[in-house]
């Protein structure tokens, strides 16, 4: 028994409790911001984001964008092998962007849609060619779509790749059992393994966010991601334990089917009036103070009031329930309004429904909450099986990433329905642009319009919460939310 228990000790083991449990570990199909803690480990990127949301190289070490903005050409880092001892290079490079563009159900594409072709120039470098100037593509590859998969054993696994996923990252994919846990283990070969201190890193999916802190505060866990802002206080008067905090990127908001099949046909969905009676009956700042003790900031945007984009002419609107029962009069709505409320299943966001079903009750809407798993309740959103749908969008550093694949017709994470081509117009004119302000003045159009009509009401923006044990040194906190494992240690 000695000997056993000092044979597991020898392995370090870094063990996170995850609020959900991820969806296909596939960077070109998965879609789930917590997918994307775990790809943090096993799939390194093209390029990565510093603390000040700049553009760093990762499996790149350059770039250069032609004088008329229509070809990038980037330079690749030497030395880098995948899991599977394949050799990364231009050839693997443009594969896997290949693969994005064209997979079937691939959720890169949109990402990547500027790029009409990918070159090897040579061994070390890749050019992607463009039919327009398109300026968040570095942003959109430091994420899954600048993700690079073995080509070998991508051809070999097919749509079964997420099943075991074969990367560059400092980690190996292991095994993954659903609902249980995902393992993985340290890469010997990992071009920057001199930064890797942690042998072994076990992600254990805990919904209950209650639960999830007790583990850390046995020592059962060493890190958890999502506290609970009403826990923040237990865990910063917890000396065994540290927060580290940062505004995310992205936002929550509730999802409105406007025209996703048959439960599309309610007066919320037809009359833009009716949903703007729905968002003058919400008190953004009560719900934040009631459900997170006023820590996360309110937000009626696709960005946080912080970010250089956001629109100050549309400010957070105030609730005003005498101006919501006029609107609903003028639309014709009588009566109390019944709606398919779909809800992820945790406490936060069963608590935001619940708060959310009070304040709108007042108006006349009557929400239905159907508490859902997390992965079910995207394949239902996919599918149109919902009226309403709580969901958020962990974010990207170019505001593009946050809006034209929801806002812009036919795009596939667009589950609402809506299309409207002056939206599309304007956010493929922002595309094309580099000046900031030329940007922020068409966005600004895009807000004028999508803002009172559109599928989405932005709630509020969390802060990305990550708890530790003090066993943990090392670890920093990106707006993206994304635990990053280089660099950390297990004292």
């Amino acid at each position: 028994m000695g000997l056993a228990l000092s044979g597991a000790a020898a392995q370090s083991n870094l063990r996170i409790g995850l609020a959900e449990d991820p969806d296909v570990l596939d960077p070109t199909l998965a879609r789930t911001y917590v997918g994307r803690i775990v790809f943090a480990s096993i799939c390194d990127k093209l390029f990565d984001i510093d603390e000040k949301l700049n553009v760093v190289p990762q499996l790149a070490t350059a770039h250069e964008t032609s004088a008329d903005g229509k070809t990038v050409t980037i330079k690749l880092r030497p030395g880098v092998k995948f899991h599977d001892g394949e050799t990364f290079d231009a050839a693997a490079a443009k594969y896997s962007l290949d693969r994005h563009l064209n997979m079937k159900g691939s959720f890169r594409r949109p990402e990547l849609a500027s790029v009409t072709s990918i070159d090897v120039v040579d061994p070390a470098t890749i050019k992607l060619n463009l039919k327009e100037p398109f300026s968040p593509l570095l942003a959109q590859l430091t994420d899954r779509a600048g993700m690079m998969v073995s080509p070998k054993a991508a051809e070999a696994a097919g749509d079964k790749f997420g099943l075991k996923p074969v990367c560059a990252g400092p980690y190996k994919f292991v095994e993954r059992v659903q609902q249980d846990r995902i393992i993985v283990e340290k890469f010997a070969d990992y071009w920057n393994k001199d930064q890797v201190f942690i042998d072994k890193i076990t992600y254990l999916p805990i919904t209950d966010s209650t639960v999830r802190l007790a583990n850390l505060r046995s020592g059962s866990l060493d890190m958890i991601e999502r506290v609970l802002a009403t826990d923040i206080k237990t865990v910063r008067d917890n000396p065994k334990l540290k927060l580290v905090t940062a505004v995310e990127l992205g936002y929550q908001g509730l999802t409105i089917n406007l025209s996703n099949g048959p439960k599309a046909d309610t007066p919320l969905a037809k009359d833009a009036r009716v949903r703007q009676a729905f968002e003058l009956s919400i008190d953004r700042d009560a719900l934040n103070q009631v459900v997170f003790n006023g820590e996360f900031v309110v937000g009626n945007q696709w960005i946080n009031p912080t970010n250089p984009y956001y629109q100050q002419a549309f400010p957070v609107p105030k609730r005003d329930i005498a101006k919501a029962k006029a609107l609903l009069k003028e639309a014709g709505v009588t009566g109390r309004m019944s709606l398919d409320f779909m809800v992820p299943n945790n406490p936060e966001t069963r608590q935001v429904a619940e708060v959310l079903q009070s304040m709108v009750a007042e108006t006349g809407f009557d929400l239905k909450i159907r508490v859902t798993e997390f992965a079910t309740s995207l394949k239902q959103s996919e599918s149109g099986e919902y009226q309403l749908y709580l969901i958020g969008w962990s974010g990207r550093s170019d505001p593009d990433g946050n809006s034209y694949i929801f806002q812009v017709c036919g795009q596939p994470q667009n589950n609402s329905g809506y299309c409207d081509k002056d939206v599309d117009a304007w956010h493929n004119e922002a595309r094309i642009k580099s000046d900031p302000a030329e940007r922020k003045k068409i966005y600004e159009k895009v807000a004028a319009k999508y803002l009172p009509e559109g599928s989405i009401k932005y709630l509020y923006h969390r802060r990305v919460l990550v708890a530790l044990s003090d066993k943990v040194d090392g670890y920093k906190q990106m707006p993206d939310g994304l635990i990053r494992v280089v660099g950390v240690k297990l004292k």
